[in-house]
């Protein structure tokens, strides 16, 4: 979906704001800051939200006392007359949260009003000031919190004041607009927020990977990688691509970048020139040495990522190519490395029980995850289903079919699942729990336990996200993690 931001309207410049009337589309972590700053630059502000819950009317209590605020919530719904056919009376400029889709009604509104659309990230690159830190960028389908938290961490081993900021929950207009002085910034950044900031021009950027995702929201695959691809567009000093994803380096050799500006490759293989690889268990830079056609410099042992499997290795020298592109110095990579530690529910080890391994990568809520997370282990009884949001899964059994002792599955869409195993894994034993409750983990978690042997790894990567059984993927890790401590404890729990 193109931007609907119509082409040759007059746009912006922050210091145009003050006494403008401005809407931002949504709350949250990202609409709220927004509707302060923009109040704070003098605009007048009206904040549109589709829901109207408890929460959201705490947010808009709390604006409406600013001053100068007014909150519409239920926008878009019968309880709002329908006016988000049109734009709120006066609209100079509208700032989006993320969520909102291209082809919503209120931006259709703005094109054809000659209306220009900023997300929250252009605002906030936009309200940068002159001293402002660099920005080194991360996006990709999966893998950018972990990512960009391993890019912070090494920045901050080599006595850089940074934050890991952006889509990973930390909002990028409280961080500009802060007291804080930071040197640098770890920026993880969605193909919501890079499809609405045009403007975007950051030190260094990278796509991790690409794989269909969001397609609901983008329109296409095409549309979908195109917006990722922004992240390059006038880099200064690199463009860090995946080697083994095509894909990633065709964004880059479309981007319009400063001269100068060098594309960057990673792989879990043997590095070329201008690469970053491993080679005998060692992390190693062919990209940022004296001579990159003769030397290689040693960053970090594979044993210094935690967890060790294939697709983090390949995040820490996705982040060590944007941390080298800086000018940290290979120790301070090992040491970041060293003194990470990953978020919970992303390949997470929760407990051996009889000789098993019990993992929980609750994260893995699409099949490109789920394949990355079975690529990690050699047996396993997979725990997988949930809501596939229009994903298919031959692919994914095809290439897990040889590591599978058996297959437990939960969720709404289950089904999908059991049918690619049975025209590609036929023989791979396969229990499927008919319910969606969220007692239903503890019984797939007994059941597992039924079909492991020792020395298996019991995983649950479900490559679906999880909203038809538990309100998110931290939930349903959760309840993963308590029903393998249940095993373990020999206690079982009573049926829901």
């Amino acid at each position: 979906m193109a931007s609907p931001v119509t082409p040759g309207v007059p746009d912006l410049t922050v210091s145009d704001l003050a006494g403008r009337h401005v809407t931002v589309a949504g709350l949250g972590v990202s609409g709220v800051p927004a509707a302060r700053a923009l109040r704070g630059l003098g605009a007048s502000v009206t904040v549109v939200n589709g829901g109207d819950g408890e929460k959201q009317r705490a947010e808009a209590a709390e604006l409406e006392a600013l001053g100068g605020v007014t909150v519409r919530l239920g926008f878009g719904t019968a309880s709002d007359s329908g006016s988000a056919a049109g734009l709120p009376e006066g609209t100079e400029l509208v700032v989006t949260t993320p969520g909102w889709k291209p082809d919503s009604p209120l931006f259709r509104a703005a094109a054809e009003a000659g209306v220009p659309v900023w997300g929250d990230v252009e605002l906030a690159w936009r309200l940068r000031g002159p001293d402002s830190p660099p920005w080194l960028a991360v996006t990709g389908t999966n893998g950018k919190t972990t990512t960009t938290r391993m890019l912070a961490a090494i920045l901050e081993a080599a006595g850089l004041r940074t934050a890991a900021v952006g889509n990973i929950g930390v909002s990028l207009l409280d961080v500009v607009l802060g007291d804080e002085p930071y040197d640098v910034l770890a920026v993880e950044l969605s193909s919501y927020q890079l499809h609405w900031a045009p403007s975007l021009r950051v030190h260094s950027g990278a796509v991790l990977n690409l794989a269909p995702d969001h397609l609901d929201w983008h329109g296409s695959m095409a549309a979908y990688a195109a917006d990722k691809g922004r992240i390059y567009e006038g880099n200064q000093v690199a463009c860090v691509y995946n080697v083994a994803d095509p894909a990633t380096e065709d964004l880059v050799r479309a981007a319009d970048v400063e001269e100068g500006c060098r594309a960057i490759g990673f792989t879990l293989g043997t590095p070329g020139p201008s690469q970053l690889g491993v080679v005998d268990n060692i992390l190693v830079d062919r990209a940022f040495v004296a001579n990159r056609h003769k030397q290689a410099q040693e960053l970090a042992e594979v044993s210094d990522v935690n967890p060790p499997a294939p697709h983090n290795i390949a995040n820490a020298l996705a982040a060590a190519a944007l941390a080298r592109a800086f000018g940290v110095p290979p120790t301070a990579v090992r040491d970041g490395l060293r003194a990470f530690r990953p978020d919970p529910h992303r390949v997470e080890h929760v407990a051996d029980v009889a000789g098993v391994a019990y993992v929980d990568d609750s994260k893995a809520t699409n099949t490109h995850a789920a394949q990355a997370s079975l690529d990690s282990f050699e047996h396993i009884v997979w725990i997988a289903g949930g809501l596939a949001k229009g994903a298919t899964f031959d692919e994914l059994v095809l290439a897990s079919a040889k590591r599978l002792r058996g297959v437990v599955l939960i969720g709404a869409d289950r089904g999908l699942i059991r049918e690619a195993l049975a025209r590609h894994a036929a023989d791979v034993p396969v229990v499927d729990l008919d319910r969606t409750d969220t007692g239903a983990m503890a019984a797939a978690v007994r059941e597992a336990a039924r079909l492991a042997r020792p020395g298996d790894t019991v995983l649950l990567a479900p490559a679906c996200a999880s909203m038809d059984m538990f309100v998110n993927y931290n939930k349903r890790g959760d309840a993963f993690a308590a029903a393998v401590h249940d095993l373990a404890s020999g206690r079982v729990p009573d049926e829901q």
